[in-house]
């Protein structure tokens, strides 16, 4: 009778414990490796998904090393193993041959493999994209150059209306696009900035005197000037869902295409208020369309078809309502106004 029992104990057990092992071994892709070495080129994103099934749960099976300098960060050359650890899987990091000099500061720029691919998003990065009606509306902008130039660029002096102090010294010049709008009501969350160039304060008043240093763009009559931001570029994102049930719209896409794939930049209609915030992982569902039953007698119906999943995307940069994310999966083409929701 005892080992009858001791045996239905440990059925029970072996019982509870699947589901738990069958979780675990679910983060995992069938065809994963055992160890892995990082090259040069690499992304987190991508190293992950030799590993897993769902890229983004990275941090769930990451295993701090304490023993090696940080370990968040991880260079070619580097190696990645996988192990258990009281029978749940976890990555380990070996150091590889690269040595950082201890009078380098290490950031993510250093050399260590970004989470997503840099390229694709370091011109979103710091810059101000985003402003507000008021913001507009308070900023000095340009009302002259220098020399009869109706139009201004590197190496050109602009007259501003106006800024009377003398800190700071660097401005951005903006030129304020159309408006961001919530893809469900149509409020207005902001509107787009669209980067100009860099310029520095020479001589304070109404007008101020500024020398534009760079420009991407022919600096008009009308843009705004605003101060540079000191926000510092990282891409030492750590993917995560939203804290909460989140549902929003593409609103729009950066770079004049219509179609969205991977590597495209996307702005969200959702932001920090929202709880989006840098490295939020969200799935992109291409909303299905409202067409007309043809087969019944009332040529008025409708038949809405469902939503399908169509990529991952994840959040790089927030702004308060509105946030920047980068598509790093897709598996049929995206179009504004398609939703995002919890992965």
């Amino acid at each position: 009778m005892i080992n009858a029992c001791k045996r239905l104990i440990l059925l029970l057990c072996c019982a509870l414990a699947a589901p738990l092992a069958l979780a675990d071994n679910d983060l995992l892709r069938a065809d994963h490796p055992d160890t892995y070495t990082v090259v040069r080129g690499d992304t987190l994103w991508d190293i992950s998904g030799r590993f897993l099934r769902s890229p983004w749960r990275w941090p769930e099976i990451w295993h701090v090393n304490p023993q090696i300098a940080n370990p968040h960060l991880i260079y070619p050359g580097d190696q990645l193993d996988l192990v258990y650890i009281d029978g749940k899987p976890r990555l380990q990091l070996r150091r590889g041959p690269l040595k950082l000099s201890p009078t380098v500061r290490s950031t993510p720029w250093d050399g260590a493999i970004p989470t997503i691919p840099v390229d694709a998003i370091s011109p979103f990065l710091t810059r101000p994209y985003v402003l507000t009606k008021t913001q507009i509306d308070a900023a000095p902008y340009i009302v002259d150059f220098a020399d009869d130039h109706i139009v201004g660029g590197a190496g050109q002096k602009a007259y501003v209306r106006s800024i009377e102090q003398t800190e700071p010294l660097k401005y951005e010049i903006v030129r304020p696009g159309g408006p961001y709008r919530d893809g469900d009501t149509d409020e207005i969350l902001g509107y787009e900035a669209l980067f100009v160039g860099s310029s520095q304060l020479q001589r304070t008043g109404d007008p101020a005197t500024i020398f534009i240093n760079a420009s991407e763009l022919e600096a008009v009559i009308s843009d705004r000037v605003i101060p540079a931001g000191e926000e510092r570029a990282t891409t030492n994102f750590t993917p995560h869902a939203p804290a909460m049930p989140t549902e929003g719209n593409i609103i729009s896409v950066l770079g004049g295409v219509s179609q969205i794939g991977q590597y495209n930049v996307v702005v969200i209609d959702r932001g920090l208020r929202d709880g989006i915030s840098p490295g939020t992982v969200l799935r992109i569902d291409q909303r299905g369309e409202t067409i007309r039953d043809v087969v019944t007698p009332d040529s008025r119906d409708t038949v809405k078809l469902p939503d399908e999943e169509a990529g991952l995307m994840m959040v790089f940069r927030s702004f308060e309502r509105v946030s920047f994310g980068l598509v790093l999966h897709a598996t049929r083409p995206m179009h504004v106004l398609d939703k995002v929701r919890n992965p």
